[in-house]
């Protein structure tokens, strides 16, 4: 961790190139509810086939475009830092949004490693202050990265004066 001042500036490091996987699964696993009923009832109502058949093959390449596409972008645009001072987040596709929450203001700090992040090595940690904004999140860090900057922001905030309001 570096000392710099706060302020709100693109964040230096980007997530883990693994992350892509990790989305790019999400993105699947959530399309296969939907192609998966389509495929159950184009087989089961042979009269629906005609509408049932596009509708099939629109949504398995909407599905697919969007699984080629989406986690990519999302690793070309996420970034993250943290300094003595603050906690940076960058993200966002159309929109970009970068988040700075000073020490003084953070709350509470968590770590998070779904199922699926697990498979990839990769956590979130969660960044809570009073913000309306909600919490400031570095998602796709790899599991060891993600569990040192935890424990380095807890000691951080801890040793902080303010308020955490």
């Amino acid at each position: 961790m570096t000392s710099s001042a706060v302020g709100l500036r693109p964040p230096r490091h980007r997530v883990r190139r693994r992350a892509i996987g990790w989305w790019t699964a999400r993105s699947l696993l959530g399309a296969a509810p939907l192609l998966g009923g389509l495929g159950v009832a184009y087989t089961l109502v042979p009269a629906a086939r005609p509408t049932l058949g596009p509708a099939l093959v629109v949504v398995a390449v909407l599905a697919a475009g969007h699984a080629a596409v989406v986690p990519t972008w999302r690793y070309a645009v996420h970034r993250w830092e943290t300094t003595d001072e603050a906690v940076y987040a960058a993200s966002g596709w159309f929109v970009r949004q970068w988040r700075v929450a000073p020490m003084s203001r953070i709350q509470t700090v968590d770590r998070v490693a779904g199922p699926l992040q697990q498979l990839f090595d990769l956590a979130t940690v969660t960044v809570t202050t009073a913000s309306a904004q909600g919490p400031v999140k570095l998602v796709g860090l790899a599991a060891d990265e993600a569990a040192h900057t935890a424990r380095q922001l807890t000691e951080l905030v801890r040793g902080t004066p303010g308020d955490a309001t």
